[in-house]
């Protein structure tokens, strides 16, 4: 049992801090986790914590529940943002009454040495590559216009399932080894793009402005009526298995030294996988997800996942892959290619007839090239798009056909022919020739947006619409970074076709018959 509850002087600085808690407090798993081990929160409070839709509500639902839960509360609080980096918001909530005339020094205390930080990530990457790709991103919060920017500095560190106790030590580890690197005297962490080797000299370090500062959307997806289901299901794909399909996401994040020592690692890759995995598991997909694989590594696992015997109990597949790339191919780990024709052709109507006639959906999160989309000027538009930010290059290639349609027809009579793809569906992060944006705390915009669209969409709209909607989205973001060439970056995503009908996956809802 708790002993009763926060001392006063605590409470009182809680409170009297609330606002600006509220604005700037990422609230992720790794600091649930933390007061979970100091046993702060039950399991109960954490999943009621993390289910809110915003980061804000998270904010607001922990600091109600902090008061009420001991006189350790406090202390366990400034560990947890500690440990998660948020080191001007544990300065702001302990320093002396007599300090409070000068909050944003305290907020400010940490932010010089992640500026230096970048600056050297970027200047060793320059050393290797004089590719675009390479520069770290921050977050700066929506409100920004009226917050000191340097105190909007985040830090969305995912955790996979590890224990408690292992999260820390990994948390310590990764400061640990933040301290030896301190340089420079910019307030901000700025970005990395990332790429492939030796495509262009690195223009100078950029930051990355969102206005949407909070962690991956968590949110439940929302579920799908009878009443869509039934007015639906005859035109569009049938999808009334469970599991809907099987789910392979190979993500490639460290890349080795030595055979590939222009690859940076694609920080904020892991938070893509993770995100993947969540949803697609939602969505009634058996997903498996596999990290670090060289290009012979992805090609035997991709065969082995086309192979499997299990698709033909289920009406669909989802391959999403996840790295460097250029147009037409996706790195592994060794630096060499994987085609993405091959990838798209191993699940085509010849190599895997038993997703004939299903459909199957491909998400390419690697870059196309190496060209930054500057953007252009709208003639007689507003002043500036209403949802900025930036992230690393990704790329990926446009896919083309789809695996296609099961063959019927009785002995004796001619069986209906099929073309040699059809029945797919593929998502790009980026257009031909262009890079591909990651943000190194949050994710890839183009696999952020995703995550939220079908969480949130999927329940009555067609994938092909869903994924129009993800370019509405993605037109909207830019970079900021005054000063660099990736100032006001733009990326623009698309996907190309071959389905036959509606795709619709009706989430949460199982047919009775």
């Amino acid at each position: 049992m708790l002993e009763c509850g926060m001392l006063e002087q605590d409470r009182r600085a809680l409170r009297k801090r609330s606002t600006i808690l509220c604005k700037q407090l990422v609230v992720d798993e790794l600091l649930i986790q933390s007061l979970q081990a100091d046993e702060i929160l039950t399991e109960s409070m954490a999943e009621s914590i993390m289910a809110e839709q915003t980061s804000q509500k998270r904010s607001w639902r922990l600091l109600m529940l902090l008061p009420k839960r001991g006189p350790k509360a406090f202390s366990s609080f400034c560990s947890a943002l500690r440990e998660t980096e948020q080191h001007h918001l544990c300065e702001l909530i302990t320093q002396l009454p007599e300090k409070d005339g000068k909050e944003p020094l305290a907020e400010q205390v940490d932010e010089p040495q992640a500026g230096h930080q970048v600056k050297q990530t970027a200047a060793k990457r320059k050393e290797m590559s004089s590719s675009v790709d390479g520069e770290e991103l921050s977050e700066v919060s929506s409100t920004s216009s009226c917050l000191h920017p340097e105190s909007a500095i985040r830090r969305l560190i995912p955790v996979r399932g590890e224990d408690r106790e292992g999260a820390k030590q990994k948390t310590k580890k990764r400061r640990s080894d933040k301290q030896t690197d301190k340089f420079g005297d910019s307030p901000f962490p700025l970005p990395t793009q990332e790429g492939i080797a030796a495509k262009r000299a690195r223009t100078q370090e950029s930051m990355e402005f969102s206005l949407d500062a909070d962690s991956p959307l968590n949110t439940p997806v929302l579920p799908c009526t009878p009443d869509f289901y039934l007015s639906h299901c005859q035109k569009s794909y049938r999808m009334k298995s469970s599991p809907r399909g099987y789910a392979l996401v190979i993500s490639n994040v460290t890349f080795n030294p030595h055979t590939a020592p222009d690859l940076d690692p694609r920080k904020g890759g892991e938070v893509d996988d993770e995100v993947l995995r969540k949803v697609f598991t939602e969505l009634d997909y058996v997903v498996t997800v596999h990290r670090d694989l060289s290009a012979q590594g992805m090609r035997t696992c991709i065969e082995n996942f086309s192979r499997q015997p299990d698709h033909q109990t289920v009406d669909s597949c989802v391959v999403c892959l996840l790295s460097h790339g250029v147009e037409g191919a996706i790195y592994g780990t060794d630096g060499q290619l994987l085609q993405l024709d091959w990838v798209f052709g191993t699940f085509d109507n010849a190599h895997c007839p038993l997703l004939q006639n299903k459909p199957k959906m491909f998400f390419i999160q690697a870059c196309r090239g190496e060209e930054m989309d500057c953007g252009v000027e709208q003639i007689d538009g507003p002043v500036r798009t209403c949802s900025p930010s930036c992230e690393q290059h990704d790329a990926g290639r446009e896919g083309q056909g789809d695996a296609g349609s099961r063959q019927r027809g009785d002995h004796g009579r001619t069986r209906i022919k099929l073309p040699q793809r059809s029945d797919m569906i593929c998502g790009f992060a980026s257009l031909k020739g262009t890079a591909a944006m990651r943000n190194t705390k949050r994710g890839s915009w183009f696999i952020q947006e995703i995550n939220t669209a079908f969480r949130q969409q999927a329940r009555d709209t067609h994938v092909a619409d869903i994924l129009v909607q993800v370019n509405s989205r993605i037109k909207e973001r830019e970079g900021y970074a005054p000063g660099t060439a990736h100032h006001r970056c733009k990326e623009m995503s698309e996907f190309t076709s071959s389905l036959c009908k509606d795709l619709y996956l009706f989430p949460k809802y199982q047919p009775q018959y």
